[in-house]
């Protein structure tokens, strides 16, 4: 008999009256797993620029201290990862479009934070040529030529006579995709004041914030057209004959072709960013 009535005792005496077995070993909840501050993503660089066809290394970093999903989410095709505590670096290859954006996406404790970066495509023009002068009649025939540039659409070029702009063009209207040469023509009449001034061509790519610059080596003029006089109307000066209110009107245009379909002489010229 005591046999039996022992367990039994222990058995109550673990378990107060009132309260079950079931409540005794319920589990009290986890403790949260986030972060305690919120957590930190960065992709850098944040702008970059590349040669069309090239490639570029972005690293995507966060501040998550525990296990997290990252990933790089864009149309470029990607192709090595390589990936550390806290940093992971991706690369894309053949960027072409001349502008991209890109998002590294990371997941920690179940947040969800992105970073994003662009990517632009440029090629500097390879040259900048300015041809010497050509006078026919009273006119002198300014041209330029800017070889191998992309992307056109955001290309300005401008003619200089001395420090001073005298003719520009901007070229949004041509949305070719690929490496372009443009020439830019301007007619104008010229006065003794012009002789021995530099004229230059000037070639600027305006990318979002980032610029790039070329010029062409200087030319100069050295003889003036003769223009028709009137007795009592001309005005002499270094050799000169011109009326006393000479127009300085011009007219210029501007043209773009395909990198293939135009061929000029490979002068240098001089580049700056």
């Amino acid at each position: 008999m005591e046999s039996v009535l022992l367990p039994s005792l222990l058995l109550v005496a673990a378990y107060p009256r009132g309260v079950s077995s079931h409540h005794e070993w319920r589990q009290s909840p986890p403790a949260p797993s986030g972060p305690s501050t919120p957590f930190l993503v960065r992709l850098s660089p944040e702008l970059e620029a590349v040669p069309p066809g090239g490639s570029v290394w972005l690293n995507c970093s966060h501040s998550c201290p525990l296990p997290v999903r990252s990933s790089l989410r864009t149309q470029l095709r990607q192709g090595k990862t390589l990936s550390g505590s806290g940093w992971v670096s991706y690369q894309l290859l053949d960027v072409r479009a001349w502008n991209s954006k890109v998002r590294c996406v990371v997941t920690c404790a179940g947040e969800t934070r992105e970073a994003t970066a662009m990517i632009t495509a440029y090629k500097r023009p390879r040259s900048v040529i300015m041809e010497p002068p050509v006078l026919m009649g009273h006119k002198y025939t300014l041209r330029c030529y800017v070889i191998h540039v992309f992307p056109v659409g955001f290309l300005v070029v401008s003619l200089r006579r001395g420090g001073r702009v005298v003719y520009f063009e901007s070229l949004e209207r041509f949305t070719g995709s690929g490496l372009a040469n443009v020439t830019l023509t301007y007619v104008m009449r010229a006065g003794p004041n012009d002789l021995w001034q530099p004229l230059t061509c000037h070639a600027r790519l305006n990318l979002d914030g980032l610029v790039v610059r070329s010029s062409s080596a200087p030319v100069m003029l050295k003889v003036l057209g003769e223009a028709p006089c009137k007795l009592g109307e001309l005005v002499r000066g270094r050799g000169c004959c011109r009326p006393k209110r000479a127009s300085r009107t011009g007219v210029g245009s501007i043209h773009a072709w395909r990198s293939s379909d135009l061929l000029v002489p490979d002068f240098h010229s001089r580049s700056q960013l």
